[in-house]
């Protein structure tokens, strides 16, 4: 696998969900490391920080985009971003269609600048 300057990490309230939507993102970017942290460390619907932290730790890239499903998410997402010396976007976008969006434009070798103005449209407002 060729590393790219960029890579994704994605967390869902959901183990399957999280598994799921990097296994997609795979499938667009195979280049891009793309980890994935999913439910509650006893396998339950929810977050964990500490699966948040590994699958920060566990990426291959130092510059991240972070995509998440809902509100635990989000703020499990923030407390590991603030403790990661790794660059992290938190992004508040659409869930599935940004994360593949940034996934694909990754894999092409696109910029951050780039990628941030095609996520832009779908950001939650």
């Amino acid at each position: 696998m060729r590393k790219k300057a960029c890579g994704i990490v994605v967390v869902s309230h959901i183990p399957e969900l999280a598994a799921g939507v990097a296994r997609l993102l795979g499938e667009a970017a195979k280049d891009v490391s793309i980890t994935y942290a999913g439910g509650t460390d006893e396998g339950k619907v929810g977050t964990s920080f500490e699966k948040i932290s590994a699958a920060i730790a566990e990426n291959e890239a130092d510059d991240l985009f972070g995509f998440y499903d809902l509100g635990s998410a989000k703020i499990n997402l923030e407390m590991a971003i603030e403790t990661s010396d790794k660059n992290i976007r938190l992004m508040d976008t659409a869930f599935v269609e940004s994360a593949y969006t940034a996934a694909a434009l990754i894999q092409a070798d696109a910029d951050v600048e780039a990628v941030l103005a095609q996520l832009d449209p779908l950001k939650v407002k």
